[in-house]
């Protein structure tokens, strides 16, 4: 018995395969571009793949920048900042589900305000503050001000709130503190939110450039987006060292995108369910 064909399904699939190849196209070409001679790029010649395969891109962006200190410096802020926004996101919307205090609803409000206000409009007043306590020119002044997530703070909230509170009293009743409650048993509840939470703060500080820019001066403090503008000459753009350095900045994001991708993808599914 022949097996009906799903049209609709058919359409869907191949629309959304010519929307991921579309994507990915960008990607492609900055790879293999990455592996052209400077002179075969600004030749503008349209074909896509390397006439001879070179790697002076990489070698330029080893040889004439400390880009592994950068790697480093980037690696460092990124880390750090996804394991305290995790943890107090996680810690406070334990605190938001489950507890009942004065001033809940308002201040859960304002932390969602916060995710409507422009970076533009906190810019200057966020410079003056980590000016005052000295920390311009730090990697501190990098990971201090996000150590704290209104969207990581929301989505932890949403996943709590579908613990039973009879499996926490449960815990209660068994001689749990309110910490130990919370570590054993409603962090492992909500490790797929967190793990979403982790990708886009991990993926934001990462590629984080403009506070980066304002905020750090020496060479050796500067973060791998600076990269970018570090390789840009001043009459001249080296476009394979460019193409080059953009390649391995988005390596280590595409490792923790591919290492944590099914609890990703599992918590954006329940997510959107909720």
């Amino acid at each position: 018995m022949k097996r009906k064909l799903d049209i609709p399904y058919i359409i869907l699939f191949v629309l959304v395969s010519i929307g991921a190849v579309i994507m990915f196209l960008p990607y492609l070409w900055m790879v293999l571009s990455s592996l052209k001679g400077n002179h075969e790029i600004l030749s503008g010649s349209t074909n896509i793949i390397p006439k001879s395969i070179t790697f002076e891109g990489y070698k330029t962006v080893f040889k004439d920048a400390p880009f592994v200190r950068w790697l480093i410096n980037s690696l460092i802020s990124s880390t750090l900042v996804t394991v305290a926004t995790l943890f107090t996101s996680a810690l406070a919307g334990y605190i938001f589900a489950k507890f009942k205090f004065r001033g809940k609803k308002l201040s859960f409000l304002l932390i969602l305000a916060t995710m409507m206000v422009p970076f533009q409009v906190i810019m200057i007043p966020r410079y003056l503050i980590v000016s005052d306590l000295g920390l311009i020119n730090n990697l501190l002044a990098l990971i201090i001000p996000n150590l704290i997530s209104g969207f990581g703070i929301f989505l932890a909230k949403q996943f709590i709130e579908s613990i039973p509170n009879d499996l926490i009293e449960a815990a209660r009743i068994d001689g749990a503190g309110e910490f130990r409650t919370f570590w054993s048993l409603i962090l492992p509840q909500i490790k797929p939110a967190l793990s979403a939470v982790g990708i886009f703060t991990f993926m934001a500080t990462w590629n984080d450039y403009l506070w980066p820019l304002i905020v750090l001066n020496d060479l050796d403090k500067m973060t791998v987006p600076l990269a970018l503008v570090f390789f840009n000459g001043q009459h001249i753009v080296n476009y394979n060292v460019v193409m080059s350095a953009g390649v391995l900045i988005m390596i280590p994001v595409v490792i923790v995108f591919l290492v944590f991708q099914r609890q990703f993808i599992k918590g954006m599914t329940m997510t959107g369910m909720k």
